[in-house]
């Protein structure tokens, strides 16, 4: 299992025989002058004479000079060191520090976005700190020259992926991808491809990919198994994993989307988020603490807190009696119509527990306080957010509401609600689902609302042929294979 610092920093350092392919595959010359913007404790640099590494952590840097003495390692913050240089080097390589943006910030986020722009890179705020790395990196490579790394799986779905890859593309003669279903680093829930971008200071309008079952050293990436022109790219949402199914599989689903009666989710619905309470366990009452307060019942709304809560195809009177029953906690306060406050709702609102509540963030930047955003909204269905072997849509037939845990999805156009549900669970939608959502580690399926809205469902009844039946089968077990979830039900 990975540590604590080893999450904080990024670090995850490179198996042996994945440096060595990638330095033999970026370094043409002995006297290359070679960079590793992030060298940790030295894989690249051993494998390398008269290389420089950069690294942010000086034990790391410390071990990276005894272990490459003929290195010149500098301890340093890339983005402040690369500030001061310009492109003079021959080839590029390593493994970036995958730091999610919620810790990659301040001034270092500041800088790094910056100098990204020398490559045209114009990332979001919600840019993981790799990225940055790889256009940072790619600005120091001379006319010619080459770079090669490791990279997160991400590189394949994440939206600031994107610029990265438009921005190698106007910059480099020839750009690949090699994803490996295997992990490389075993003992991580994040899957890792690789890299490459060759002769700097050219231009290319296609990408190349090979889908590996797991690392190949043998393997040329100058000969991809797949050579996707830009415009499919970006046609495909700007996402690489939608071309990890084979060109035949590829081609059936395109034929069966494109069919009478099949449209995107976006096209029928609203999908969003649920609600944000800003304090789960003020907001939220059991019927045995709603009766202790004397919380009213027309001040409360049934209420979706988790995915794992939808398990059937409709979630109704009877499934929402079962949970009161049973006492659980899904009660979620509504004051949102309320005119004047019931007695006990206002003393509820004056307790101390309340004045805990109304400093939450949340809560304080909201006028009342006590009302949340949203919970008013009555959607058509639920659709879980996280899933194993499938997502899960459920309609909603008992007036419930949820929370941001769950997706919800209201109704645009009047189209039967069971059509609906017979849709998201049809085959060609659960393959749409695999390739617009994206895997989260431990064989789940994340699907989020942008991604949920790209999802086509087959409205009207949908006959494909027997060959692209078997095809779109076929691709959704590939799919599953490629988020580990078979080999994570098979372990267990």
């Amino acid at each position: 299992m990975a540590t604590q610092r080893e999450k904080l920093f990024g670090q995850f350092f490179t198996p042996e025989e994945v440096a060595a392919y990638l330095v033999g595959w970026a370094v043409r010359s002995h006297s290359a002058r070679v960079l590793d913007p992030s060298c940790g404790d030295g894989e690249f640099l051993r494998q390398l004479r008269g290389a420089v590494g950069i690294e942010l952590c000086g034990e790391h840097a410390a071990h990276a000079s005894v272990s490459a003495p003929d290195a010149e390692v500098v301890q340093a913050d890339f983005f402040e060191w690369a500030l001061r240089q310009g492109p003079s080097f021959d080839a590029v390589v390593g493994n970036p520090p995958f730091i999610r943006y919620q810790q990659f910030n301040g001034a270092t986020r500041k800088r790094a976005l910056q100098l990204s722009r020398r490559i045209g890179c114009q990332f979001n705020g919600l840019t993981s700190s790799w990225a940055p790395f790889i256009a940072v990196s790619a600005s120091l490579v001379r006319p010619g020259g080459r770079m090669a790394f490791v990279v997160p799986a991400e590189i394949g779905h994440a939206t600031y992926a994107a610029p990265l890859v438009e921005g190698l593309c106007r910059h480099f003669a020839s750009v690949a991808v090699i994803a490996v279903r295997e992990k490389l680093f075993p003992h991580l829930s994040q899957d890792a491809w690789l890299l490459f971008a060759d002769g700097k200071g050219g231009s290319t309008d296609r990408i190349g990919l090979t889908a590996l079952e797991q690392f190949n050293p043998e393997i040329d990436p100058a000969v991809p198994a797949c050579d996707i022109s830009l415009q499919s790219w970006r046609a495909m949402g700007g996402r690489l994993r939608r071309f990890l199914i084979p060109r035949r599989l590829h081609d059936a689903y395109l034929s069966s989307v494109g069919g009478n009666g099949v449209a995107r989710l976006q096209d029928v619905a609203d999908v969003t988020i649920g609600y944000v309470s800003g304090d789960n366990d003020f907001f939220h009452f059991t019927p045995n603490a709603a009766r202790l307060y004397g919380i009213p019942g027309d001040c409360l709304r049934p209420t979706i807190r988790r995915g794992e809560q939808l398990t059937a195809d409709f979630v109704d009177d009877r499934l929402i009696d079962r949970w009161l029953a049973a006492n659980e906690q899904i009660c979620v306060l509504d004051l949102s119509t309320a005119n004047e406050l019931p007695r006990p709702v206002a003393d509820y609102l004056e307790s101390p527990r309340a004045d805990e509540a109304r400093t939450r963030y949340k809560c304080r930047v909201r006028d009342p306080w006590y009302i949340i955003p949203g919970v008013e909204k009555t959607p058509s269905a639920f659709i879980t957010c996280m899933s194993g072997r499938e997502t899960r849509l459920s309609i909603n037939r008992a007036g419930a509401v949820c929370t941001n845990s769950v997706l919800a999805v209201t109704l645009r156009r009047r189209i039967p609600q069971t059509d609906l549900l017979r849709a998201w669970q049809h085959p060609l939608s659960r393959l749409s689902q695999e390739l617009e959502g994206h895997p989260l580690g431990g064989g789940m399926l994340k699907i989020e609302p942008g991604e949920a809205r790209r999802v086509h469902l087959p409205l009207t009844p949908f006959r494909a042929s027997k060959t692209e039946e078997q095809a779109i089968t076929e691709a959704i077990k590939l799919m599953r294979r490629w988020r580990h979830y078979e080999q994570e039900v098979d372990s267990t």
